[in-house]
């Protein structure tokens, strides 16, 4: 079974706005499992623009499916993860003012420092995801790393999907193949939407886990969260 995790940064943008606490971010972290999430995310950038450090503190013990948190590994990040101990880190290459991830890590030209950043993760005992674009030499470059899991970045496919879906998702099959070649946890995540999901799923069926936020949220909005929540897990079903 594929498992949804919610990404629940856009709902801290919305509370952010106002500078008070309304969406209550554990509130709806809550609300999320109760409504069948089996996990949540969160990505405390160092501007704290939506979520932040003091929200991954505040989760402790309130996500009783899977706590994800993902970021770029600098000393803030691991300084974090380190104390809170989530169920996964994920680790992506963000630059500290990008608006949105667009990239997996080259995982080759990075060996020596993913490496290193792994073993103290794991050292904590929090398994660790490596955000990769769709590309089997990234895969193997993350099983060399000692990584458990990669998260394949889906936003290539979200693009490509609705002029030729067979082709978007081909290099995703491909890396999903090496990944269980090597024995790797396999997530995915980036632009998924009630529209190419299924189509993912069906093609890579032995996904463990994707990350939905943006497009869920939005949804939402239209459908009401514990709706649309019930609507990702249907579109999950084997």
């Amino acid at each position: 079974m594929t498992k949804l995790s919610v990404n629940v940064n856009k709902i801290a943008t919305l509370r952010n706005a106002r500078g008070h606490d309304n969406p209550n971010v554990v509130q709806v972290a809550k609300d999320c499992e109760r409504f069948g999430a089996q996990g949540i995310t969160v990505h405390p950038r160092p501007d704290e623009r939506h979520i932040t450090k003091q929200d991954c503190y505040d989760l402790i013990g309130v996500v009783k499916q899977e706590f994800n948190i993902e970021g770029y590994p600098d000393e803030r990040f691991l300084k974090i993860v380190q104390e809170v101990k989530p169920a996964q880190a994920t680790l992506v290459p963000d630059a500290p003012d990008a608006i949105t991830s667009n990239a997996g890590w080259d995982t080759v030209r990075n060996e020596a420092f993913l490496k290193n950043v792994i073993a103290m993760l794991k050292e904590a005992g929090v398994r660790v995801s490596v955000f990769v674009d769709p590309d089997p030499i990234m895969v193997e470059g993350a099983a060399k790393v000692g990584a458990d899991r990669v998260e394949l970045y889906t936003e290539p496919y979200a693009g490509g999907y609705a002029e030729d879906r067979e082709k978007a998702v081909k290099p995703y099959v491909a890396a999903a193949e090496k990944a269980r070649e090597l024995s790797l946890g396999l997530n995915a995540g980036h632009d998924l939407d009630l529209e190419n999901l299924k189509y993912l799923k069906q093609c890579i069926p032995f996904l463990d886990e994707v990350s939905i936020g943006h497009a869920l949220i939005c949804e939402a909005l239209y459908f009401g969260l514990e709706n649309t929540i019930q609507m990702y897990l249907k579109e999950l079903e084997d």
